[in-house]
């Protein structure tokens, strides 16, 4: 694999230290199948380009996380013109990653990475959580004839029968998408986001104690106001400290094992969206590595 100096890399650190990388940042602005906005090609460049910003010091945790974890990142690549032939190009590259018996952290690109992300996970392991954050269910069929739309990534994702789903930040789903839900209840648990002020985040012990988990982040999780740079924007959303407690408490009681953030759609000027995103991916790393069990 080609990384990237790490001056130039994610977070831009400096080239002189040296540390083992446990993680590999994974560049993938695959776009074929967006049906709003457009632009999430380009995530991938203005995350790592923003994530020179990000203040290696974390103040929660006292501590220079990036100097534990070690962090390389991929240089960028061609991705597939075909939708398949991409999704099975990125299971490679995961599959490489882990067995290196290393962490991938996917930058899309749209949501339908995450089925080619998660497929190696899969064949790696018995059972496999996935925490998804997004403003919609991702549990359609198809969208606009095809199966594996970013409209369709969770029910891709579902296809794998040693998988469940647990969401947060739902508010935006079809009526066959709400069909398929109650019909597997046992594989999908929804924290809907106009339920937020009343969730019981004590269910999160029942849910992820001591399961492996893989995180996936759809930026429009978020609410519109934090987050316009998205190709679907949805009001009623999530906020920055909501997402973090959800995270933490999670990282704190299961074994985080990968991830993807998606469907950032930078938008020329207003950085402050990119920005948003490349913490997050940091904070992300930072929790999975600091309780790491």
């Amino acid at each position: 694999m080609n990384y990237l100096d790490q001056k130039k890399g994610f977070l831009g650190f400096d080239a002189n230290h040296k540390s083992v990388s446990q993680v590999v940042v994974v560049p993938f602005g695959l776009e074929k199948t967006v049906s709003y906005g457009s632009g999430c090609k380009n995530g991938p460049k203005e995350i790592i380009k923003a994530s020179h910003q990000v203040e290696l010091f974390d103040e929660e945790l006292n501590k220079e996380p990036y100097k534990e974890i070690g962090i390389q990142t991929l240089k960028p690549f061609k991705i597939k013109s075909k939708l398949n032939d991409a999704l099975n190009q990125l299971s490679k590259i995961n599959e490489k990653i882990l067995s290196e018996k290393k962490f991938p952290l996917v930058l899309g690109g749209e949501h339908s990475i995450t089925p080619g992300s998660i497929k190696p996970f899969i064949k790696k392991h018995k059972e496999l959580i996935l925490l998804h954050f997004d403003a919609h269910a991702d549990l359609r069929e198809s969208y606009q004839g095809e199966k594996f739309s970013h409209a369709s990534a969770i029910k891709r994702c579902l296809d794998f029968k040693n998988l469940k789903v647990v969401s947060f930040g739902v508010r935006n789903l079809s009526k066959t998408e709400m069909d398929f839900y109650n019909k597997n209840r046992d594989r999908i648990e929804i924290f809907w986001a106009r339920d937020k002020k009343k969730w019981d985040l004590e269910k999160l012990n029942n849910l992820f104690k001591d399961k492996l988990v893989y995180i996936t982040f759809d930026v429009d999780g978020f609410d519109a106001s934090i987050m316009p740079a998205t190709g679907t924007p949805e009001p009623g959303g999530l906020y920055w400290d909501e997402v973090l407690r959800i995270i933490k408490r999670v990282c704190q009681i299961s074994n985080i094992v990968g991830a993807d953030i998606n469907e950032l759609a930078p938008i020329k000027k207003f950085d402050s969206y990119n920005f948003l995103v490349a913490k997050l991916a940091y904070k992300i790393l930072s929790y999975s590595f600091e309780f790491k069990r």
